[in-house]
């Protein structure tokens, strides 16, 4: 995958960035939709596709970008198609901190070291140039005020943006709320994005915490007690520990 194009979990975190508080809004629900924006980004690249709620690997090929090749990889370890459900709800380690950084590398964000009551370390974090952020926002804008079905990778940006929340950022108040409506609706535009929007809203909802049990293989039951497997772990790769005072203020 060519560096040219901004990936889609790279498009949500620059969306959801206050350009006047150098924060991330939703931090919490926020970070589940990085992990689905980067299964809607392998989908794009053709990397995997839908199965049904599931994920399934097509072509393991590497796509070139470090992030989304963990995920890829780690889908592929799966052997079998997997709940996008279970893999957004899964754990993972600081994954919106990771783009952050990753934006800050690329030179499309700047970190600003404060303190928090004077005392606590804080990152926040600032567009280097609202241009790319003004162009992302007017083709959410363009979809929702002329009613044209978008291009997937905008659906699935516009999906990803209401299911964490993002729609009350982006457009406030009574006035905003039919445009809140149409961001909604444009859900249905990209399957796939749909798909994971849908997840994301699920996860939020609790559905990943109470995974479907499978049948019990014959002649062996159960235990009263016992708890399905839990789905694997999607990661990132590790970050460096911080100090117990530190803290990111990028939420």
């Amino acid at each position: 995958m060519g560096r040219s194009r901004r990936t889609l979990p790279e498009e949500l975190l620059l969306l959801a960035l206050d350009p006047a508080t150098g924060t991330t809004a939703q931090p919490q629900s926020l970070d589940l939709g990085l992990a689905g924006a980067q299964l809607v980004e392998l989908a794009l690249a053709g990397r995997i596709a839908p199965d049904g709620d599931r994920i399934a690997v097509v072509v393991p090929r590497p796509t070139g970008d470090p992030t989304l090749d963990c995920a890829l990889e780690l889908l592929r370890r799966r052997g079998a198609p997997v709940r996008a459900v279970h893999w957004i709800g899964g754990p993972r380690l600081g994954l919106r901190q990771v783009y952050l950084s990753h934006l800050e590398r690329c030179g499309m964000v700047a970190a600003v070291a404060g303190q928090m009551c004077g005392v606590l370390p804080t990152t926040r974090y600032q567009a280097t140039d609202n241009e790319i952020s003004r162009e992302i926002r007017a083709r959410l804008d363009s979809a929702i005020r002329t009613g044209v079905p978008p291009d997937p990778r905008t659906a699935a940006l516009a999906a990803l943006a209401h299911a964490v929340g993002l729609g009350k950022h982006l457009y406030p108040g009574n006035e905003g709320r039919s445009s809140r409506s149409r961001l909604r609706d444009l859900i249905r535009h990209d399957p796939m994005g749909g798909l994971v929007a849908h997840a994301v809203m699920d996860v939020q909802n609790g559905a990943a915490v109470q995974p479907r049990r499978s049948p019990a293989p014959a002649g062996r039951q159960a235990g009263p007690g016992a708890r399905p497997a839990p789905e694997p772990a999607h990661g990132v790769p590790m970050q460096p520990r911080r100090g117990p005072m530190a803290r990111v203020v990028a939420h």
